[in-house]
């Protein structure tokens, strides 16, 4: 806007045009969440757009979300507007309609960009749009931050899961694990939980937030007061909660929580990860009573009020009497009755008419001593008793027995003035890391204020580095206001100075300095000195390159290993190889937020970091290597320390040479001999029936790419080649003859491709083997003789199966089978398979046991059998042969002799051997000149027995018909 307007209708005085044109040349200015913002993977993102400058505060300004990919940078992809439904691209539009991408309005000026769960492809560059309406573009309408996501690494469990039932006053401890690998600085806070039945929220115990401040949940403050409950750190993920008197109220599910913080750029902390152990049921069984005692504080200073409670834990309290009585040592100060009276020892009857001593009881629970002002000689320890009172038929009260709270707390009351008292007086530091000094006041009832001080030598004054004074102000000393510098107070009694990044010019003698104003003006101030030593980190770091081996084969994968010892901190590594005697080219720098500058074909590359407790390791992979890849490898390590990057170490140099690979050789697996014949490829100098591979005498022939090219005419119908794993070549036959049997031979050439991906024939060579192929028939022959078995009940009866041959390296798989009468049918009682796999089928009672006393004797024994289990039995055997394309094969089965096993009971066993030798000797009267067969059978009572004569005529031609 130019002065004077050029309007003559205009009447405006300089002062009035000059303000106009200040209001109209108002900047606008857009503005998002610093980054980069890490977040874990699954979790929410939420991104916070604010505008301001624009004429129409009031009116609703519209917004627009767009990202860039690390991958395509210059690529902007379109997500979500707040006035546009069809804005976002496709890879992001249907996530918008199902609500996972929303944008919120928070005012007319902002909105929050959020993503309900984070994928990996959501990493990249934000950026928030501000529309501009207005026609004229004067200001900033858009601002970018950068988002990072990350494997969630967070690691929680309990030591418990299983029920607990406890009885009232018992003691419960558990123990909850968290831990997180991630390479980021994260902290983590961690609090138990109660789940009651019926309720729909649970209630927190206790909970140690991310800055170790402990903080009892509702309901717990009492106990934890009275050091009943609390919760320890132990080690670097160990956290255990203990209670010592567990009450009724405690019933329920109990589980630990844990949250995983980082500290965004702006400074506010946010939770990227929350997960919950197993939960643990709780549950208790009320005994009786019990009383818990407390006193607040247990730390005084003179004339200050000094308080002891104990409190019973009873069902129906309110009908039941107790004593109650204050012990200081042996000696007791006072004691109320079960009706309420009070009376107090001689030594403080004084102190009780001057108002100084109070003792009385609040409702039915309750019970409360008071000592004010306290004096020095009231500092000791002390206890309270419990009586329990029974009201007899004469309204006396008989006593029962007491409890002591000495079996459940004890209180030691201290007058004392303010002390510091630092946690150790000798610190180590290394350079770069954090400081971390501790100063803890005992006895503190006043406002405090604390002072922190430093001098780099013993003879150099204090200088201020930070105070907070007694309302709480903080400041930072001129010196330290680019520092990362702040005190931390986790308690009202606890101060911690914390200051990152220190240098070497931090090591010194630092004071903390704490002053207490107490009531009546005063102000006690006492110090504590601590000595700081920084290390420098060159002394404390350590890098070396290691590989698994420095000879590497054209085409195959080198890893070399970058190894980085001493304190973690964020740190720059740089790969580089040098080749000849020209200078080292670098091949990439990674950056302590994981940022990777290519200077190499990427594409040739693989890096992974790997962090262990007291290391990092860092990993190049060099995919198919080539000739070009050979060379003196190395790696540098810097860190950013005040924003200037220090070279710290550099790793020995590892030389890697690149060689050809070696020529092919080719083995003779074997070949299984039936119908179709497998012959892998061999060769010999022999010369009978050799078939060769040759120009003149090929079989069949594959090209690299396992091609059939040429084959023999004469075998074409019955032969194949093919390739498998290995790689291994196999030559088939198909319907094998005795004219096929020999020795083979197999040519090889080998073919390699070169990183640049060209095909060369790398060599030809043909393999020599002695293996000769011929045919064997299987020759499986089993003991064909027929028994007769007899045994008496009870006793046992052993069924051989033996093999007479087989071939070799076959396995054998054996099955008994059972005829109960002539005319039932076979079935199979037992199975022993070649993998030695048993298979009992009989399920009748009956106890049997297998045996395999060398490869060609198998046995059955029957333990205890009866009459029931007579019958006919036979073994049948099958033979299995190896085959390398088919696996196992059945080659032969053959069935053995009969069994005739006949089980009698005590008492008719000597009746069947009189019948049966009466037959044998009819049998031998019968001499007639022809085939005679004869049954002569036997009733008894409850079975029958039978027996068959043969009588032959031994002039009689044997192949007379029977």
């Amino acid at each position: 806007m130019d002065w004077p307007p050029q309007s003559p209708d205009l009447y405006i005085t300089k002062a009035v045009w000059d303000h106009l044109d200040t209001e109209w040349r108002k900047r606008v200015k857009t503005e998002v969440q610093a980054g980069p913002l890490y977040r874990v993977l699954g979790s929410p993102l939420s991104i916070t757009c604010s505008v301001s400058g624009f004429r129409s505060e009031n009116t609703d300004k519209h917004f627009e979300f767009r990202m860039t990919k690390p991958s395509n940078p210059d690529f902007e992809i379109q997500i979500i507007s707040s006035h546009e439904d069809t804005f976002g691209y496709s890879s992001h539009l249907s996530r918008v309609r199902k609500n996972e991408i929303t944008l919120k309005r928070l005012s007319p000026n902002s909105v929050r960009f959020e993503i309900k769960s984070l994928q990996k492809t959501d990493e990249g560059e934000y950026e928030c749009t501000a529309v501009n309406l207005e026609g004229a573009y004067d200001g900033e309408y858009s601002a970018k931050t950068v988002v990072k996501v990350i494997e969630d690494s967070l690691s929680v469990s309990s030591s418990a899961s299983t029920p607990l039932s406890l009885n009232e006053g018992e003691a419960l401890t558990l123990t909850c694990l968290a831990s997180s690998s991630t390479s980021q600085h994260t902290h983590l806070s961690v609090a138990w939980y109660l789940h009651k039945d019926g309720q729909e929220d649970a209630q927190p115990i206790i909970s140690l937030n991310r800055d170790f401040t402990l903080s009892p949940g509702q309901g717990f403050e009492r106990r934890y007061q009275a050091g009943l409950i609390r919760l320890d750190k132990w080690g670097e993920a160990s956290y255990s909660l203990k209670m010592a008197e567990v009450e009724p109220s405690d019933q329920g599910r109990i589980y630990c929580q844990a949250q995983e913080w980082i500290q965004d750029p702006d400074g506010s902390w946010y939770i990227i990860i929350q997960k919950n152990a197993e939960e643990m049921t709780l549950t208790v069984k009320a005994t009786g009573w019990n009383f818990t005692q407390s006193s607040q504080p247990a730390a005084l200073q003179e004339g200050q009020e000094l308080m002891l409670s104990c409190n019973i834990n009873t069902q129906d309290v309110e009908k039941r009497f107790f004593s109650v009585a204050w012990l200081k040592g042996s000696v007791e100060l006072a004691r109320i009755g079960p009706t309420g009276v009070l009376t107090v020892a001689p030594e403080y009857s004084v102190r009780q008419k001057n108002g100084e001593l109070r003792a009385a009881r609040s409702g039915n629970r309750d019970y409360r001593l008071i000592l004010k002002p306290v004096r020095t000689e009231d500092q000791g320890e002390y206890i309270c008793t419990v009586w329990p009172q029974e009201r007899g038929q004469d309204d006396t009260f008989i006593e029962g027995e007491p409890k002591d709270s000495k079996e459940f707390v004890s209180r030691k009351v201290k007058v004392m003035r303010p002390s510091t008292d630092n946690f150790t007086l000798a610190v180590n530091v290394a350079e770069g890391g954090g400081l971390h000094l501790f100063c803890k006041v005992d006895g503190v009832q006043g406002q405090l204020s604390v002072t922190w001080q430093h001098k780099s030598t013993s003879t150099a004054p204090f200088t201020e580095i930070i105070s907070i004074n007694e309302e709480g102000v903080t400041e930072i000393a001129e010196e330290f206001v680019s520092r990362k510098v702040r005190v931390m107070r986790p308690s009202t009694d606890n101060f911690t100075l914390v200051l990152d990044e220190v240098t070497l010019s931090d090591s010194g003698v630092y004071r903390c300095a704490v002053s207490e104003r107490i009531t009546n003006g005063k102000t006690h101030t006492q110090t504590q000195t601590t000595t700081v030593t920084v290390i420098s980190i060159d002394t404390l770091m350590g890098v070396s390159l290691i590989s698994r081996k420095t000879r590497v084969i054209v085409g195959e994968k080198l890893e070399l290993m970058c190894r980085v010892k001493g304190p973690h901190m964020p740190v720059t590594v740089t790969w580089s190889v040098q080749r000849e005697a020209k200078t080292p080219d670098t091949i990439l720098t990674l950056s302590p937020d994981g940022t990777i500058s290519w200077s190499a074909d990427q594409n040739h590359y693989q890096l992974r970091v790997e962090s262990r407790k007291t290391e990092v390791m860092y990993y190049l992979l060099v995919i198919g290597t080539s000739h070009r890849e050979g060379g003196s490898y190395q790696c540098n390590v810097s860190v950013l320390l005040k924003n200037v990057h220090k070279e710290l170490k550099a790793s020995n140099q590892l030389s890697v040479i690149v060689i050809n690979p070696g020529t092919a050789s080719c083995s003779h697996l074997g070949a299984s001999l039936n119908r179709k014949s497998h012959f892998f490829p061999v060769s010999s100098e022999n010369n009978e029936n050799v078939v060769s591979f040759s120009s003149k005498q090929t079989i069949v022939s594959l090209d690299r790419n396992s091609i059939v090219t040429e084959s023999q005419v004469d075998l074409r119908q019955r032969i194949s080649m093919r390739r498998s794993k290995g790689p291994t070549f196999e030559l088939i036959i198909w319907q094998a003859r005795i004219s096929d049997k020999g020795l083979y031979t197999c040519k090889v050439g080998e073919w390699l491709q070169d990183p640049r991906g060209e095909w060369y024939l790398l060599s030809t060579k043909y393999i020599t083997s002695s293996s000769y192929f011929y045919f064997l028939a299987p020759n499986l022959r089993l003991d064909k003789k027929e028994q007769q078995l007899t045994a008496k009940e009870g006793d046992e009866v052993k069924l051989n199966c033996s093999i007479t041959s087989g071939a070799s390296g076959s396995l054998f798989q054996v099955t008994w089978f059972w005829q109960k009468e002539i005319e039932t049918k076979q079935r199979p009682i037992f199975t022993v398979y070649r993998n030695s796999t048993l298979q009992d089928r009989f399920g009748e009672n009956v106890r049997l046991r297998y045996d395999h006393p060398d490869p060609s004797q198998f046995s059955l024994t029957f333990l205890n059998p009866g009459p029931d289990n007579s019958g006919l039995y036979f073994c049948e055997v099958e033979e299995w042969l190896p085959s390398l394309s088919r696996g196992w094969r059945k080659v032969a089965v053959e069935k053995s002799g009969h069994f005739n096993v006949s089980v009698l009971t005590e008492g008719r066993h000597v009746l069947t051997h009189l019948v049966i030798s009466l037959i044998d000797f009819i049998c031998q009267l019968c001499m007639l000149p022809v085939w005679l067969f004869s049954t002569l059978k036997w009733q008894s009572a409850r079975k029958n027995i039978s027996a068959t004569c043969n009588v032959v005529d031994p002039v009689a031609s044997p192949l007379a018909p029977p």
